[in-house]
């Protein structure tokens, strides 16, 4: 079954998917459509898979490790305090890792909590001028690691 995640890897293949920073060993890092919280980031399998148990060994590791290294550039840029990893696939059964950075200075109500608690609806869209030089930055730090193809 086609989904979001599926067009999103279309559109990165074809080089026409205005989110995309780069693409790894594992699939596509794109920059998330809203920025509540600024460096939010996905990592899409390439070729798309229904979840990671359907991975063979060594495409589950390399995903999960680019998944990881991406936090680590992540927090190197942004100077957040950690990273959540969220891999749901409820909506989009279709895997995809979303990578959080969270901060100290988020509002209290919502700083514990999930990030599904924000208001998505007035969160900043993506805007490409405010997010190239952040774009450009994670696929520049991801190459030094040696993790671009």
């Amino acid at each position: 079954m086609p989904t979001l995640i599926h067009q999103r890897v279309r559109d990165c293949q074809a080089g026409s998917y205005p989110k995309q920073i780069c693409r790894v060993a594992s699939g596509w890092v794109v920059l998330g459509d809203v920025q509540f919280l600024t460096g939010y980031c996905l990592l899409l399998p390439d070729p798309v898979v229904a979840n990671l148990n359907v991975m063979q060994a060594e495409q589950r590791k390399t995903f999960l490790y680019e998944m990881s290294v991406l936090g680590d550039v992540i927090l190197e840029i942004t100077g957040a305090l950690r990273i959540n990893y969220e891999m749901i696939g409820n909506v989009e059964p279709a895997l995809h890792a979303h990578l959080f950075p969270r901060y100290a200075d988020e509002p209290e109500a919502l700083r514990l909590k999930p990030v599904w608690f924000y208001d998505w609806e007035k969160a900043p869209a993506f805007d490409e001028k405010r997010d190239t030089p952040l774009m450009l930055e994670i696929a520049k730090r991801l190459k030094q690691r040696n993790l671009t193809i």
